[in-house]
């Protein structure tokens, strides 16, 4: 592999993380989308190069970010996906076809064209025809309880007429008029308050108080887009669907939405959106894309952050003209050096702006910057531009280049940058930097969840001599905190108890803290629901690891590799030694009714989700499959279930219910409570 490739998707990861976090949980994005756009684009063209690198855990199958804790959480029944981005024409094209191979047709598919507000994806949950949670996207699992501020909102009908589902599930998007949210803003500057950056944040700022009477205030719009649990097997298309919503009284963007059939039409809608963009009353971003029949959306599928079957065709930018005052070097936690340009504040699209990423030499020289270059930056809605092109003809002479760094700014160790390779590193195998980063991951909330011991806590004790690796960290003692900066008798109390607490975390949490390339959060979460413990899991093979449902065959040979390492070994002994008891998770049975037998869920369940049933045929020891095949041993199909179940009775493959299922699992219940 590329090293370099890893060191940068690495950053990028981390990048991306933070920025999701600043977006979905703070309110305070500190780059735009524009850059943002560009940073997750260069994440995936190198997952692309390397399909090794894409992990469940990876910002690119990933959606959102974690809810805040002030808000009581609400778990979705049903992910609330991101979507894919195409930003030309052409990628449109390559989209359009890919799915079409997937779908084995020549012919034109029928889209439907739906205008992307910018604003914040919601979730309104009706039972019986009232509506009972109201919660925010969230990491796309578990979202905001903000059912008291849902409410406030006008157009949300707190019933339903008498012929709505028992039980239904809407996502929306919340918004503010752009009039409305100017008027906002003024009445916020007379009254000496802080104005919001855009209507995105006012909408986000306002969705997120702890006070409804203050989110009575704003002007919160909504229009709704699409379903979660919806038992209604007569709708067939996302055109009938909103149509539904409508009918049901919800608000729906009827005159922003446009049917059309093949590429080149919806390219056509397209360019007519993006062309009466500033005449609408509120933003848009893009046109949101889906494939109208519902049976092929659930026969596309969905992948681990965006269905398949839709895609955000992104508009372009709007652009501003700054100055690069200077170029700031950043190390990632592999000693990979990457350049920041700080920009000149700017107003761009009524957002200052005052930093973009430069990625790395080879975009410098492709776009030939220097310190003191006049630049075309652009920004998508949010704070941050991304440089485009360089004014060369505004160049006074008084323009410097940037050199590649010949020391490490973080530890002034030698920086080499091997052949082909698109940045810099720094040569110390022990560079706080890099350190740093394999600490922090190690410690994070997702990870071992320690409380208190921040990059900062974590660059003190590197520095001290007091922690060198994970295990280290399990060894400090009171004396040696109070080394740290601000840390008295009650903080390094809390801090220890912190420490000691996460001894004890499930074996998933472990098994991502250790950084096992490939094996992000959702991969370290089956191993752990396989395995009883790490030892065990370390002497497992290839081909056992790959015959668990989504371990493929680079994560299986990562994993393998991890384990063959003496130092890894020698650092889980470490663990061990310093009192590491993760607790376990497994709960499939190897004995189970459905050992050796591949499963396929389709069409639309009654008492279970798809996740839930799949769950349950692993737990009895089945493989979960997504696709029809000659080694599938039968499939569970419910109402509109479509091609799947086609391909099964073409093969011969034998078709049960969904209460067949039930049965399954009622009657190995009641055995193993008998057995």
């Amino acid at each position: 592999m590329n090293i370099p490739d890893k060191s940068r998707h690495d950053q990028l990861c981390e990048l991306l993380r933070h920025h999701n976090h600043c977006y979905y949980v703070l309110d305070r994005p500190e780059i735009s989308d524009a850059e943002y756009d560009a940073l997750f684009r260069e994440l995936v063209e190198i997952e692309e190069r390397h399909p090794e690198l894409r992990t469940p855990a990876s910002p690119s199958q990933t959606v959102g970010a974690a809810p805040q804790e002030k808000f009581s959480p609400v778990r979705h029944a049903e992910p609330m996906l991101s979507l894919r981005n195409v930003k030309d024409d052409q990628e449109f094209r390559d989209f359009d076809a890919s799915i079409r191979k997937m779908l084995a047709t020549a012919d034109e598919l029928d889209y439907l064209c739906e205008m992307k507000l910018d604003g914040v994806a919601v979730e309104l949950t009706y039972e019986n025809g009232r509506l009972t949670v109201g919660s925010t996207r969230g990491d796309g699992a578990v979202g905001e309880n903000v059912t008291d501020n849902i409410r406030t909102i006008a157009a949300v009908p707190k019933t339903l007429p008498e012929n709505a589902p028992q039980l239904l599930d809407v996502r929306a998007e919340v918004y503010i008029d752009l009039e409305e949210f100017r008027k906002l803003n003024r009445t916020r500057q007379d009254e000496g308050e802080k104005t919001f950056a855009n209507p995105r944040n006012a909408a986000a700022g306002s969705l997120r108080q702890l006070d409804a009477a203050v989110t009575a205030k704003r002007p919160l719009k909504l229009f709704c887009y699409g379903v979660g649990r919806f038992d209604e097997p007569s709708v067939k298309t996302q055109q009938d669907l909103l149509g539904v919503l409508d009918r049901l009284g919800l608000p729906v963007n009827r005159n922003g939405t446009s049917l059309q059939k093949g590429a080149e039409s919806v390219i056509a809608c397209y360019h007519r959106m993006l062309a009466s963009r500033d005449d609408l009353p509120y933003e848009i971003d893009g046109v949101v894309i889906k494939v109208n029949d519902l049976s092929l959306q659930q026969e596309l599928g969905e992948l681990s952050r965006a269905p398949r079957w839709a895609v955000a065709f992104k508009f372009p930018p709007r652009q501003a003209v700054s100055v690069i005052e200077g170029i700031g070097l950043q190390v990632g936690r592999t000693g990979a050096i990457t350049p920041v340009a700080h920009l000149r504040p700017v107003d761009v699209s009524g957002v200052t702006v005052s930093r973009a990423s430069l990625h790395n030499w080879d975009e410098i020289a492709r776009l030939d910057v220097r310190i003191g270059d006049h630049v075309v930056v652009e920004r998508a809605g949010d704070v941050i531009p991304d440089v485009v092109r360089v004014l060369v003809d505004r160049r006074t002479g008084n323009e410097t280049e940037l050199p590649l760094p010949d020391s490490c700014p973080e530890c002034m160790a030698a920086v080499t940058r091997r052949e082909n390779e698109v940045v810099p590193r720094c040569t110390n195998p022990l560079c706080p930097a890099q350190r740093i980063g394999q600490l922090k991951h190690f410690v994070a909330k997702n990870a071992m969840d320690i409380a208190g011991l921040g990059e900062k806590q974590l660059r003190q004790l590197v520095d001290r001599g007091k922690i060198v690796d994970p295990a280290d960290i399990y060894r400090l003692r009171k004396n040696d905190l109070f080394s740290l900066e601000r840390m008295g008798e009650v903080l390094a109390e809390k801090l220890l108890a912190a420490i000691d607490e996460s001894r004890t975390r499930p074996l998933s949490r472990l098994i991502f803290a250790l950084g096992i390339r490939h094996v992000g959060e959702h991969t370290a979460r089956i191993l752990a629901r396989r395995f009883q413990s790490l030892a065990e899991l370390s002497r497992s093979d290839t081909d056992a690891l790959m015959n668990i449902h989504e371990i493929g065959s680079k994560v299986a040979d990562s994993i393998v590799d991890y384990f063959s390492r003496q130092e890894n070994i020698d650092l889980i002994e470490r663990l061990q030694a310093a009192g590491i008891e993760p607790e376990t998770e497994a709960v499939v049975r190897k004995d189970g009714p459905l050992a050796g037998q591949t499963v396929v869920i389709t069409g639309t369940l009654e008492q279970l989700s798809r996740k839930e049933a799949e769950d349950r045929v692993e737990q009895l020891g089945g493989r979960a499959a997504g696709s029809v095949s000659k080694k599938t041993s039968f499939i569970v199909a419910g109402p509109g279930a479509g091609s799947k179940l086609e391909k099964a009775q073409q093969l011969g493959i034998r078709v049960i219910s969904e209460k067949d299922f039930l049965d399954l699992i009622s009657e190995d219940e009641t055995d193993a409570k008998t057995g």
